[in-house]
């Protein structure tokens, strides 16, 4: 049911990817959940995002309803390459919503992939400016923009320098948040000279210039007048040196409009009670098909039926920021003394494919791999699996815990970023927790973390409690909606605070 708000808000999302149109990653997901849960509760929530060449026309039918924009002068643009369209298309949902497309030949509809293009930051300047020229041109004007990571930091940018007197977009107050704060651009932040960096002080250059250190993510953090990244706890870890990514100088400069907004996910898709995946159906209340599920997933992986062994699983990318070195580190101890069995669904370098495929065989019956995406499956690990390892070098604000969560697969995270926001220690004396924590970076560490969980496992009724907790979580998109349309609301009426800071050249590390 939507609830009702005396003077709707009007929000924009722009970004680079939503499904279901389009979709690559996390943030795809994000820009399909957000806008949808906030549209429930009362909230206008638009979507602005390029139409690529793998977006169904057939499936989404659009209408046009802005005709070529001109976003770049005649000089620039002799040819006409960058003139642009804008399609609209209507959902078919309950919850209503409108989504914006960008159509541009060169660069989108010729393109086979999203990402990937040595003229990247010039197609997604070129989707910034043309989100800027609709919100000054449409009837219809948002109250407020969203924009999202790197790729529409330019928004922020160009509302507040070159765009700062538009009376039509003075009026809109700007959001950029942040999802990965690592990727900036096109370029790896811990290659660029110092003299060849954008600090973001001088104007955007014009399109068919050179680009290449243009720093997307550092402008939408100077320019906006308020900074979200995706969990309290890693708004506070990019202030640091460790987690700044070069960034912890203008992030420390933003710190008063800097704010954490923990992600949620789709509880109507992750609901083991209504999941066609799930073979035997329970929920937070009746737990008992769990062990049904397990016996599945042991006969999907090629484990032995075990019903005593507690079964540990991992779900992600091969990647040492998700901690995979040290999982590599302990899992032979854990496989060699205790009565565990291991599965593990991931991609990444060959390097970390031939040491599980190794492990499979050195353990037969006792450890799986799957070493690649398969878009079935994590369900049916969060399902039959007795705990998820995530104990990440770093996580903005992680999905995988949450996920798990849901399906009763407990947590054992390292203490960082959204993990330390939406994990609670277990305690079994005081019955309380909803997975196991540790904090320090290191295998030893990670292995007491699944000793302790192995130990609280024995106690089959102590174990349902905190399948039990976890499963109770409500990690729900609304409850980040609200935070989102709370932010909206304290904004509306204050003044500006973006872009009163020094005009001078900033100089140094993170400036």
């Amino acid at each position: 049911m939507k609830t009702s708000l005396k003077k709707p808000l009007k929000v924009l999302f722009v970004c680079a990817e939503a499904a279901p149109f389009v979709k690559v990653g996390g943030l795809g997901e994000v820009m399909r959940a957000l806008p949808k849960a906030m549209r429930e509760l009362g909230v206008d929530a638009r979507v602005f995002v390029p139409k690529y060449a793998s977006v169904d026309q057939k499936k989404f039918p659009m209408k046009r309803v802005m005709d070529r924009i001109r976003i770049a002068s005649k000089e620039e643009d002799p040819n006409g390459i960058l003139i642009s369209q804008v399609l609209m298309h209507t959902h078919d949902t309950e919850s209503g919503g409108v989504t914006y497309f960008l159509e541009n030949e060169e660069c989108y509809e010729k393109r086979a992939n999203v990402y990937g293009y040595s003229d990247d930051t010039m197609r997604f300047v070129l989707l910034s400016r043309a989100a800027v020229e609709f919100m000054r041109r449409s009837e219809w004007k948002p109250d407020f923009v969203i924009a999202n990571d790197w790729m529409t930091g330019f928004v922020p940018d160009l509302m507040r320098t070159e765009f700062k007197d538009d009376p039509v977009l003075k009026g809109i107050g700007t959001i950029f948040c942040i999802h990965n704060l690592h990727n900036q651009g096109t370029f790896a932040p811990d290659f660029v000279p110092e003299m060849e960096a954008d600090f973001g002080r001088k104007p955007i250059p014009p399109f068919f210039s050179d680009m290449k250190y243009l720093n997307g993510m550092r402008r939408g953090i100077l320019y906006a007048d308020q900074v979200v990244t995706v969990s309290p706890t890693y708004a506070r870890e990019i202030l640091s040196d460790e987690y700044g990514e070069k960034l912890e100088g203008v992030l420390q400069e933003r710190r008063a409009n800097l704010t954490g907004i923990m992600n949620g996910i789709d509880v109507d898709v992750f609901n083991p009670m209504t999941d066609p995946l799930v073979v035997f159906r329970y929920d937070a209340r009746h737990t008992e098909n769990r062990a049904r599920n397990k016996a599945v997933l042991q006969e999907k992986m090629g484990l032995t039926r075990d019903d005593a062994s507690m079964l540990l699983a991992y779900n992600g990318r091969l990647d040492k920021q998700k901690g995979i070195t040290l999982i590599q580190d302990v899992i032979r101890q854990l496989l060699d003394n205790l009565p565990i069995q291991f599965v593990l669904l991931g991609d990444g370098s060959s390097e970390y494919k031939m040491f599980f495929q190794k492990l499979v065989e050195d353990y037969p019956g006792r450890a799986a791999a799957m070493l690649q995406y398969d878009g079935e499956m994590p369900k049916v690990i969060y399902a039959g699996a007795d705990a998820m390892l995530m104990p990440s070098k770093f996580e903005p604000a992680g999905l995988v815990q949450l996920e798990a969560m849901r399906y009763g697969a407990i947590p054992i995270v390292r203490k960082t970023g959204g993990l330390a926001d939406t994990v609670e220690d277990a305690d079994p004396e005081h019955r309380i927790g909803t997975g196991f924590v540790f904090e320090k970076y290191d295998a030893q560490a990670l292995l007491i973390s699944v000793v302790r969980a192995y130990e609280t496992y024995r106690n089959a009724h102590e174990w349902r409690r905190l399948v039990e907790r976890a499963m109770a979580q409500d990690f729900s998109w609304k409850n980040s909606a609200r935070k989102y349309i709370a932010l909206c609301k304290r904004m509306q009426g204050k003044e500006k605070t973006a872009g009163k800071r020094t005009k001078s050249e900033p100089k140094g590390k993170g400036r």
